[in-house]
């Protein structure tokens, strides 16, 4: 048995709405001994992001649901302490999804888990821009919204990890960025930090007017994080052949009935001529994981993509900033710091 000791959270119970202390629990596991060609990762940043929640469900998605007493679902940034394969030495540092837990024994074969090389970068950026919500925003904007050069382009949760990704991505290829945050400081950011060409705060309460006056021209490619009311002010500004990559839509993730919401996909289909639109995930395009990844960590470093975090030290505050994030209490990528 190893030395280490491990600590973890798992799901005790399925959430009614917003995820409450008792649905979660933090425990102490054993670390089994490594077998042959494993691995064992010391988790030192965690990414907390928003299909956590829908995972908590027992309903059927994309993905499994995550199981009763089981580990919540996360991916981190970690580093090999112990090695029993020859692809992976100790001091390497690794990208998986371990989850929220503070040590993880992975098979050297297993997926989506790869070699991270920093590059002088904080290990945290591949966690965000330089990670899955970067690629998440890179790929879907390209691959799904296709903008094309003097398009305007917009984007919910404009100050998020994804959005601002997207809205700089945007920029890069010669479009307009307009943005939608909540708040006059995170509005703020997405213009003056950011580069975007407007942001319109949501919570100002003239959401349908100000979008509308942000995009004289119609909206070309809008980038769905939020549904909602956000969706609602959007789908009547859409131009003829437009396209809509839909990522997400965080303002129903706390329903307590998902499947009666009102979603994106409703909000679009009752248009009299539905855009292009389409639900996507980053795995659709894994093949191209590790280029991706380069490109935006070669933006990241010579300063053409911004960024911001919100970091909690401790996973015995994971849950607390998760809800804060589905809130929208956190101000760019949410992450937790495990260990040094």
């Amino acid at each position: 048995m190893t030395e280490y000791k491990n600590r973890r959270v798992v799901l005790a119970r399925r959430p009614k709405g917003e995820v409450a202390d008792a649905d979660l629990r933090l425990e102490a596991a054993e670390i089994p001994a490594l077998a042959e060609g494993e691995i064992l990762i010391k988790v030192l940043w965690l990414s907390l992001d928003p299909y956590m929640r829908p995972q908590m469900n027992d309903m059927k998605s994309y993905i499994e649901p995550i199981a009763i007493d089981a580990v919540i679902s996360g991916e981190s940034v970690g580093q090999v302490v112990e090695s029993r394969s020859a692809d992976y030495a100790v001091g390497d540092y690794v990208s998986s999804y371990s989850g929220w837990q503070e040590y993880f024994v992975a098979p050297a074969s297993q997926q989506s888990m790869y070699k991270v090389e920093p590059r002088g970068l904080p290990l945290s950026v591949f966690l965000g821009a330089a990670g899955m919500p970067g690629r998440t925003a890179y790929l879907g904007l390209t691959r799904v919204g296709k903008p094309q050069q003097g398009e305007t382009v917009v984007v919910s949760a404009a100050s998020g990890a994804v959005g601002s990704v997207v809205g700089q991505v945007a920029k890069m290829l010669g479009c307009r960025a307009v943005g939608v945050a909540g708040g006059e400081e995170k509005c703020r950011y997405v213009t003056g930090e950011l580069g975007f060409d407007a942001c319109i705060d949501y919570k100002a309460g003239n959401l349908a007017a100000d979008l509308a006056a942000a995009c004289p021209g119609g909206i070309d490619v809008y980038f769905e994080n939020v549904g909602g009311e956000v969706t609602r002010a959007v789908a009547p500004l859409l131009n003829k052949g437009s396209r809509v990559p839909v990522c997400g839509y965080i303002s129903a993730y706390n329903e307590e009935n998902i499947a009666a919401v009102e979603t994106p996909f409703d909000i679009l289909g009752a248009l009299p001529e539905p855009p292009e639109h389409s639900f996507f995930v980053v795995s659709d395009w894994q093949d191209e994981h590790q280029e991706v990844t380069r490109q935006l960590a070669d933006w990241v470093e010579a300063g053409k993509l911004k960024y911001r975090e919100s970091v909690v030290e401790g996973l015995e505050n994971a849950a607390d900033a998760f809800r804060g994030m589905l809130r929208g209490r956190n101000f760019g990528k949410q992450l937790v710091k495990i260990a040094e």
